[in-house]
């Protein structure tokens, strides 16, 4: 009977020799400790959970959030409220007490979820930031972009695989490959816990491949920007092929000097009776601020440079911001994860992993303040929600 139960409950593969996992020691801190832990716990996850609603139905509700690139943020605010409506929920408990008491089956479904759910949103970060670098550097070839790998749903998808692919299949399968397991009575991680090996690989692709891709990426757009600012804003630009000449006029509408396309008017009225007074026209300033077909051509132009140059301003500080904020939640856990699969556990302390381990959670509580603070439209579709009167004063105010 004892051994159709423990089968029952998942527990097939019996212990390694040598096990020494240790277990979370909470007997240090008093029961006022505790309760205070466990509010700031849960503050946290209902934070998240709310922070990342509102970020989905702020989609879902306005239509001009529906962006190809906007897209990855619903992909990345899924895969945060999910971290905050299952992840931290279940892992309250066993933070508190330092046993795990909702069995092993429950307990290999929270870590695939936990793991998948965290992997998911570092990917997708990287998504975001290759977005935003190909919007910037190649805006022409970002545009007119076609076929299959364009579309949003078939990257957000990919990410998803990609993250399952990284740990989920250790999660799963590890001790029937070993033929025991590490995992003592209780007691919640995976398998892998202690082999330094197999964390420094996953890690590699879980932490650093990322952070230098998205490094990566943001200095190109920041190069970008800087190097269309010294070349007036625009010749980093590609301008339509048919009105190569409203580069010229651009230069000389933005310093109040008559365009190339009226210098050459004026050398063609030369030839017309009143030679002198008509040269004298079109060299004045109202002639030079007219608005002729061209002339409108190349001020509508140069206004398009410039608003997108501004665009690109604000997304690379954004991305710049958003990227900060994940180095700093995951380059600690991922180091310490490291050295303490290197010592087997015993020359880092379990609270200090523990810190680690929430500073994981809070980048997924802190991605939904992110998007209002650098992207307006973001902000709109908030106060839309959140304060309808004064979104409908705003609007009524400017149109």
């Amino acid at each position: 009977m004892q051994n159709s139960t423990a089968e029952a409950d998942g527990n097939i593969m019996g212990p390694c020799n040598g096990t020494s996992s240790t277990q979370t020691e909470t007997s240090e801190f008093s029961t006022g400790v505790l309760v205070l832990l466990g509010l700031l716990m849960v503050l946290l996850a209902l934070v998240t959970v709310l922070g990342n609603v509102l970020v989905i139905l702020a989609f879902i509700m306005d239509r001009n959030l529906r962006h190809r690139s906007n897209y990855f943020f619903l992909n990345l605010a899924i895969s945060d409220f999910a971290v905050g409506a299952f992840c931290i929920p279940l892992y309250i408990p066993y933070a508190l007490t330092g046993t795990w008491h909702l069995g092993r089956g429950l307990c290999k479904l929270w870590l695939v979820m936990d793991y998948l759910l965290c992997t998911a949103s570092v990917f997708n970060i990287v998504l975001i930031s290759y977005d935003r670098f190909l919007s910037v550097t190649k805006a022409v070839s970002y545009r007119v972009q076609r076929g299959i790998m364009s579309n949003p749903i078939v990257k957000m998808v990919a990410i998803w695989v990609f993250a399952f692919l990284l740990y989920c299949p250790a999660i799963l399968l590890w001790e029937y490959v070993a033929g025991c397991s590490t995992v003592q009575e209780g007691q919640c991680h995976a398998e892998f816990f202690d082999n330094w090996y197999f964390l420094l690989c996953a890690s590699t692709l879980e932490f650093f491949v990322p952070l230098i891709s998205v490094t990566y990426f943001n200095v190109h757009i920041f190069n970008n920007i800087q190097r269309r600012q010294r070349r007036g804003s625009i010749q980093d630009s590609e301008p339509p092929r048919s009105s190569s000449s409203s580069w010229r006029s651009c230069f000389m509408l933005k310093q109040g000097a008559p365009s190339s396309l009226e210098a050459e008017d004026s050398v063609s009225s030369s030839i017309r009776p009143k030679k002198e007074s008509l040269v004298a026209e079109s060299l004045s300033p109202s002639r030079a601020n007219s608005v002729t077909p061209e002339n409108d051509l190349s001020i509508s132009f140069c206004a398009r440079t410039r608003s997108k140059l501004h665009q690109d301003k604000k997304i690379a500080k954004s991305l710049a911001i958003i990227v900060c904020v994940f180095a700093i939640c995951w380059a600690p856990y991922t180091l310490l994860m490291i050295i303490r699969g290197a010592c087997q556990g015993t020359c880092v302390h379990n609270s200090l992993y523990d810190v680690t381990f929430w500073l994981l959670w809070l980048n997924s509580s802190l991605n939904p303040f992110l998007y209002p603070l650098c992207h307006d439209k973001f902000r709109m579709a908030f106060m839309k929600i959140l304060c309808p009167k004064k979104f409908a004063t705003l609007r009524s105010g400017s149109s």
